[in-house]
């Protein structure tokens, strides 16, 4: 029967498989970005795809097997975080990379943001599984790197790992938050990330007293 569907949905919307699910995660995507799990039914997803809601049933399992699917894919990214910590370099060079790597990370992901906000304000069934490993893990890793340089005398003896790690995390991640807000006063343009880099580890190091 599955084989039947399958070989019925590749002549009748000129997708193979691979192709019908990655369409139906890239609308669902744009979908739940703007309205989330509960403001988008079945049947809008069904018609944006341009495939029968039984496809959605037959890929995901339905409505809600289609969002944990495209929670896994926005949330992969957060892995990379762990090929940072792995590397060589001092905690200094690991907390640019961080930085480098929220920047490129919110660049390739337009959507994300949307996910991480909505989660943490109003969390699915899918927060403890999906987001908050993901989440946890990066925490994890920073506070490490903090720690490891505070143990080196590389940063301040007195400073708390996790209120370092969540105020160097909100700063970078508002950036791209409040980017509607402060279109006016600021180019948010690709091309001034080098320079927001150097601007964000200037002021993390060296704080705003002259």
């Amino acid at each position: 029967m599955s084989r039947y569907l399958n070989s019925y949905y590749v002549n009748k919307n000129g997708m193979d498989k691979n192709e019908l699910r990655n369409k139906l995660i890239s609308t669902a995507t744009r979908l739940f970005a703007e309205r989330g799990l509960n403001g988008v039914s079945i049947r809008e997803l069904s018609k944006s795809a341009g495939v029968s809601i039984s496809m959605i049933s037959y890929y995901f399992g339905g409505k809600e097997g289609l969002y944990s699917s495209v929670l896994q894919e926005q949330f992969s990214s957060f892995e990379q975080i762990d090929d940072i910590n792995k590397t060589d370099s001092e905690a200094l060079a690991k907390i640019e990379a961080y930085i480098r790597w929220i920047i490129v990370r919110h660049r390739n992901n337009p959507y994300l943001l949307r996910f991480y906000t909505s989660e943490l304000t109003n969390p699915t069934q899918f927060f403890p599984s999906i987001v908050q490993p993901a989440i946890g893990n990066v925490i994890q890793i920073l506070v490490q790197i903090i720690e490891d340089g505070i143990a080196k005398n590389q940063f301040r003896k007195d400073l708390n790992p996790v209120d370092t790690v969540l105020a160097m995390a909100g700063m970078v991640n508002y950036y791209f938050l409040s980017t509607l807000a402060t279109q006016e006063l600021i180019n948010h343009s690709p091309e001034r990330d080098q320079e927001l880099i150097r601007h964000y580890m200037d002021i993390f190091t060296k704080g705003i007293l002259s």
